[in-house]
């Protein structure tokens, strides 16, 4: 798996853990970071400069590293 799949799946824990709702959470991610959250695939190719918004965006918006 890649490791924006990974990351994915971490911020998918993440929400779950905190009991948020998913939509809403992965779509202010996916705005702030420019990248829809529930199109990253297994097969989606590494990019770290979007990995770094991913995280930079999850860590302001769920502040929590990933």
């Amino acid at each position: 798996m890649g490791t924006l799949y990974d990351a994915r799946v971490k911020i998918e824990r993440v929400i779950e853990s905190k009991r948020l709702d998913p939509f809403q959470t992965k779509g202010a991610i996916g705005l702030k970071a420019g990248i829809l959250v529930g199109f990253l695939r297994p097969d989606t190719p590494d990019d770290t400069t979007i990995l770094e918004k991913l995280k930079t965006a999850v860590k302001e918006i769920l502040n929590e590293d990933i």
